[in-house]
């Protein structure tokens, strides 16, 4: 008798309720319904720092597991069988090393935890329906504390261990702590306390060898440290985390592990931050907790949980033990079939799951069968006529190898039977050079494909203008003061000693002249001494008597004698008495100049291909080579130039991205040289790439030059004295400016009748 699908989906479901009933069951003996309730937390300072907390439960207390932690310090009361009836959650203290009270109810059981400052001894008792834990205090016996916190330690009958814990991170930043553990069906109990996740796995022995903290902080997860501690019930895997997160917890087999999910944060258009789950998993979250059950069925659960229909391949066996809280089906599917190296292909609405090597086998089949098709398809010849690019460029694009002449290229055949870039392994391509045309010889399915490929790339490629502009511009001011002065005089004392002052020595000997004439004469020495400071110029260093009319030279006179080269204006002053004679010329000079000189050299070129201009003179000059005899002269040119070189690049986005070498050189000068001049020249350059806005003039570079400059020459301390120090000193003040810039500016010039880029 046939059996219907109808019958079949209802048969399904039947045996679906059953082992959902016989999960129940079983999470059922792992735990125990609260008989009870926490009714309230009271604490009292006592002396010493010393804090009670009182736990006042719905009925008579019995004797309660109590343990501690050190990282970070806590004392921590389970209440089997326990409801939680305190609305308040967490109850500050701030007394002694007390800091604060909180409760958590999970799987029937609640649990009490005392967050201290630093580890601290304590003691309970029970009174009635009370429980009574002194934190604290010099009364506290450390033998007690011992006591209660070695409970954990033992081992329970048939329970089992762990054997090695690792910390692994995903390609996608997730932090995965793996348990292996000496055996399977491990209960855990997995809670998060803000920043924290606590793992609790009942009947878990931990070998004190591996009571350890592991930091990982430095694998870029969001997990910061893992510590693996003895607990009351068995073992505990404490987390602790920076930044959101989604925790996911799974075992199979003797493997329990642990996920640590970095939230992503999705900034929608609006401008709103959305928390965004684990890139790739959109299905509806489930939870899963089975112990040995059937590969087939858990697929079974997921096929209902996601309506998609999945056939599971007659090699999919096996059961499996797992755990998963709160998981995206779809990443559920993965974890299961990640761990029974099972693999799967969807094709819309139906998901096939087979071993990972059955379904390389297939695919490898399929595979097979295209290239036998490929090798057995008749060949067809297509002509394609190449409009803007190159055909050999594209032939080469199209094989690994091209070859041509200038009548045409040379046959590309696939050796081997084997598919070689765009061409299937019978497949050839030709080009010719004078038409510049492709000949494709190929089976329809590749020829079709090769056409598609051309008239993407075979089209007219946009144009740059780039306008490029050397400035620059200077500056300069300078301001000079100098003075001639001299004094020339004579003057004899009663005892007739004559005394005569002038500005060199020469005119010194000419008053001494005058003076000796006088006295031959019967004169006093320095009558009429005014005619000697009229004597003629010197002769062959010898001065010639007084004649009428002529003037010693000036610069003979002048003492001080600092004047501006080339004045703007000057003035002199000159005082003459019968014994002598005073020089003054005062001159300045103050300049000022501005300019500056622009170059704007302009190219156009296509998108991607380098191009050039440059303007300028070659300057000749000459250089030997050898010695001696054996010397040759030769003339050799030196290239002063303005040159723009520059390789632009469209971007999709429509700005340019510029690779450019920018030279303005002038001529400096010459030096010498035994065989003629050199030319020095001036060199300004830059080198460098550059993203820019269509359209848009950046500043690529620049050179700012200043320089100050003062100069003074003076007689010292005369040049000193204020007001009067100015006849015996000359100043000069200079600054001089210089700036470089160098504009580019890119303008695109669309191709007509392109489609885009």
């Amino acid at each position: 008798m046939k059996r219907t699908s109808k019958s079949y989906t209802s048969v399904l479901r039947v045996r679906m309720l059953r082992l959902t009933a016989l999960a129940a069951l079983l999470g059922a003996g792992n735990y125990a319904i609260a008989a009870g309730s926490l009714e309230n937390i009271s604490f009292s300072a006592g002396p010493g720092g010393q804090v009670d907390i009182t736990l006042s439960l719905s009925e008579p207390a019995a004797e309660l597991p109590v343990f501690t932690t050190d990282d970070p310090p806590r004392i921590i009361v389970d209440l089997p069988d326990t409801r939680n009836a305190v609305d308040q959650r967490r109850i500050p203290v701030g007394i002694g090393a007390t800091s604060a009270i909180s409760t958590a109810e999970a799987a029937g059981r609640t649990r009490v935890s005392i967050d201290l400052f630093r580890s601290s001894a304590y003691q309970t008792r029970t009174e009635g329906n009370n429980v009574i834990l002194s934190v604290g205090g010099a009364s506290t016996s450390a033998q007690q504390v011992t006591a209660y916190a070695a409970d954990p330690a033992k081992r329970t009958v048939n329970a089992t261990e762990v054997a090695n814990i690792d910390f692994r991170r995903t390609p996608q930043g997730t932090g995965r702590i793996i348990l292996t553990l000496a055996g399977e069906g491990a209960a855990s109990d997995m809670r998060v306390d803000g920043q924290r996740v606590r793992v609790d796995l009942a009947g878990v022995f931990l070998p004190e060898k591996m009571a350890e903290r592991l930091d990982v902080s430095d694998f870029a997860t969001p997990v910061q440290s893992v510590q693996l501690s003895r607990s009351a019930s068995g073992t505990q895997l404490d987390i602790a985390i920076n930044g959101r997160f989604e925790p996911l917890a799974y075992q199979t087999g003797n493997e329990f592990v642990v996920e640590i999910d970095p939230v992503q944060q999705v900034v929608s258009a609006d401008g709103v931050v959305a928390e965004g789950a684990e890139p790739g998993y959109t299905g509806r979250p489930v939870t899963f907790t089975f112990q040995d059950i059937p590969v087939r069925t858990l697929l079974q659960l997921i096929a209902e949980e996601s309506g998609l229909n999945i056939v599971a391949a007659d090699s999919v066996t096996g059961n499996m033990t797992l755990r998963l809280i709160n998981v995206p089906w779809d990443q559920a599917l993965d974890l299961i079939l990640r761990a029974k190296s099972l693999d799967k292909r969807q094709d819309r609405n139906v998901i096939w799951v087979a071993p990972q090597s059955e379904i390389a086998t297939y695919e490898k089949a399929i595979a097979d069968a295209r290239i036998e098709q490929e090798q057995r398809a008749e060949l067809v010849s297509e002509y394609i006529a190449i409009n803007y690019g190159s055909a050999e460029e594209i032939a080469k694009l199209l094989t690994d190898q091209s070859k041509g002449n200038n009548q045409g290229g040379q046959q590309q055949q696939q050796q081997g039977g084997e598919a070689r870039g765009f061409l299937s392994g019978r497949g050839s391509v030709t080009f010719d050079k004078r038409t510049n045309t492709l000949l494709v010889n190929d089976i329809p399915p590749k020829v079709e494909e090769i056409k598609q490929l051309i008239a993407l790339l075979d089209r007219p490629v946009d144009q740059v203008l780039i306008e490029a502009r050397i400035v620059i511009a200077s500056e300069n001011f300078a301001r000079e003061l100098g003075a001639k002065f001299g004094v020339s005089g004579a003057d004899q004392s009663s005892s007739g000693r004559v005394i005569t002052t002038s500005g060199s020595q020469a005119a010194n000997n000419a008053l001494i002249t005058s003076a000796i004439s006088n006295r031959y004469a019967g004169r006093n020495a320095t009558s009429n001494i005014g005619d000697a400071l009229t004597i003629g110029p010197l002769l062959e260093g010898r001065a010639r008597g007084p004649e009428r009319g002529d003037i010693l030279p000036a610069a003979s006179r002048l003492g001080v004698n600092l004047p501006v080269q080339n004045p703007a204006g000057s003035i002199g002053f000159a005082i003459l008495s019968a014994d002598y004679l005073v020089d003054l010329e005062l001159s300045a000079l103050q300049s000022e100049g501005r300019g500056e000189l622009v170059s704007s050299p302009r190219v156009i070129t296509a998108n991607q291909r380098e191009a050039s201009i440059k303007q300028g003179d070659e300057i000749g000059y000459i250089t030997t080579t050898g010695t001696g005899t054996a010397a040759q002269i030769t003339t050799e040119f030196k290239e002063i130039v303005l040159e723009l070189l520059v390789t632009p690049t469209i971007t999709q986005d429509d700005r340019v991205y510029l690779t450019l070498k920018v030279k303005k050189d002038e001529l400096a000068g010459f030096t010498s040289s035994p065989v003629g001049d050199i030319p020095l020249i001036s060199k300004r350059e830059i080198n460098t790439a550059v993203l820019v806005d269509n359209g848009q003039t950046v500043v690529i570079g620049g050179v700012y030059e200043f320089n100050s400059r003062e100069d003074l020459r003076k007689v010292p301390f005369l040049g000193d004295v204020p007001v009067l120090g100015n006849l015996f000193r000359t100043k000069r003040n200079g600054t001089e400016k210089a700036e470089l810039l160098i504009f580019v500016t890119p303008k695109v010039l669309a191709v007509s009748g392109r489609s885009g880029r």
